[in-house]
């Protein structure tokens, strides 16, 4: 695995949802907040986004995409929507499915509007990194990835094509997995996008996150990354935030986690899994890092 691979699947939980929204003339939508993340995606028209809180309208046209990562709560409206028209708009969930017909000018507006389930009490800082509002607009030639996934989406929306309930949570998995690829690729700022072009740091993460459970020590992994050890922590820490030790702690700590939450492994195999000699040595780091036993993490988690 790597580490953008990694980091989505820690916090993924289920399947994507979706629904396809066709509004014209004046509207609004208000999507609540939501435990999770949120995307868009504007197959035909022109709308605006206006973020919960104040912030500024994101003006959306054909072929743009937005990623709400942490599931901020947003009105979704025609272009020329006013601050009143916004406070008024209509909760999602009574026109979503639907075709809205406003009165007033405007052309109609089609967009694939959904949701990630994500468990956010184990973030990988390279998602909790992420902004508010993630808007890659539609440009020739700009991250052919995304836009081929994006074609392959709107293709499969017709509800007949064999297979397309299968397809279609998959395109929207791979969307998630090119946003933040994208987002990456075109971030001015922010530690990962610096992390990840850092060959020395990648080297090294690329080693723990293949395989977490062997028997690292800094000697190995600096030899992994090809330096000293002095240099790999100064290069490490500057960038990650942490020693490579104490990320490797942590991120064996999320992997048990992630294998409580999803299965009904034992114990002693979750030890196992994630690099852990026995289920008393897990038990104990997973105590002092949650503040919780394995087993009523499991529990509450089931609940």
């Amino acid at each position: 695995m790597d580490v953008v691979s990694d980091a989505i699947s820690a916090v993924r939980v289920g399947s994507p949802s979706s629904s396809r929204l066709r509004v014209g003339g004046a509207w609004c939508v208000r999507l609540a907040p939501y435990e999770g993340a949120g995307f868009h995606v504007v197959l035909s028209g022109a709308c605006v986004l206006v973020p919960d809180g104040g912030g500024d309208p994101v003006a959306l046209g054909p072929g743009d995409v937005v990623l709400l990562p942490h599931g901020a709560g947003h009105v979704l409206a025609h272009a020329a929507a006013s601050p009143d028209e916004v406070r008024r708009a209509v909760p999602f969930a009574e026109v979503r499915d639907t075709d809205v017909r406003r009165p007033g000018p405007g052309h109609g507006v089609e967009l694939l509007c959904g949701k990630y389930r994500l468990d956010r009490s184990r973030t990988h800082p390279l998602m909790a990194e992420l902004p508010q509002v993630v808007h890659l607009p539609h440009r020739a030639g700009g991250h052919a990835e995304l836009r081929a996934a994006v074609d392959l989406l709107a293709r499969e929306l017709d509800g007949h094509r064999p297979g397309g309930c299968l397809a279609l949570p998959s395109l929207l998995d791979l969307l998630l997995v090119y946003l933040v690829r994208a987002w990456m690729a075109e971030a001015a700022t922010g530690a990962w996008p610096a992390v990840l072009s850092d060959p020395v740091t990648t080297a090294a993460l690329r080693a723990l996150h293949s395989d977490p459970a062997a028997p690292w020590t800094a000697g190995r992994l600096a030899a992994e990354a090809g330096v000293s050890r002095a240099t790999l922590a100064r290069r490490f820490t500057a960038l990650v935030g942490r020693p490579p030790m104490a990320y490797l702690t942590w991120w064996r700590l999320t992997l048990a986690a992630t294998r409580l939450r999803e299965t009904d492994a034992p114990l002693a195999a979750v030890a196992r899994e994630t690099g852990y000699g026995s289920p008393y040595a897990l038990s104990h780091a997973f105590s002092r890092e949650f503040g919780i036993t394995p087993g009523r993490y499991r529990a509450l988690r089931a609940r």
